[in-house]
């Protein structure tokens, strides 16, 4: 299995400084700040690039599990919402709250969310994420 990569370089401090993330592939490159991360600057993050990589992973996985249960998907369309928040021991993830929807005919809802939890819970991403609560609002679409 091939091993992925990506970077990051800062410049300066944290509250005036600035910096860069890219993507090993060179799919993205992109700039952040203490303000795209802690208040609403434009820019990415490290937390929106994980929802990232949390919504595909999963998204991949689910449709994977489906089709292996005899049910290919239409479409599985999924956003992750990555929650940093300071406390007293500092900044942390608490929580990722994943949301799906998707279109898979012939498929009743019962085994629907009993393969989205599935997916949720097995897919590489979520179990290298599992310090945080994960949350799924699964929803089958006809």
């Amino acid at each position: 299995m091939p091993t992925r990569n990506a970077s990051a370089r800062w410049e300066g401090d944290l509250k005036s400084g600035k910096g860069t993330m890219k993507l090993g592939s060179g799919a993205y490159e992109g700039q952040y700040s203490f303000a795209s991360r802690f208040e609403n600057g434009s820019g990415t993050n490290p937390e929106e690039l994980i929802a990232a990589a949390h919504a595909g992973c999963f998204t991949m996985a689910f449709s994977n599990g489906l089709s292996q249960a005899g049910h290919v998907p239409t479409k599985v369309e999924t956003t992750a919402k990555v929650h940093l928040e300071k406390t007293e021991a500092g900044f942390g993830i608490p929580r990722i709250d994943l949301v799906t929807e998707a279109v898979v005919p012939g498929l009743d809802e019962a085994k629907f969310q009993e393969l989205a939890q599935t997916a949720k819970k097995n897919c590489p991403v979520s179990k290298l994420l599992a310090a945080a609560e994960i949350t799924l609002d699964a929803k089958l679409v006809k």
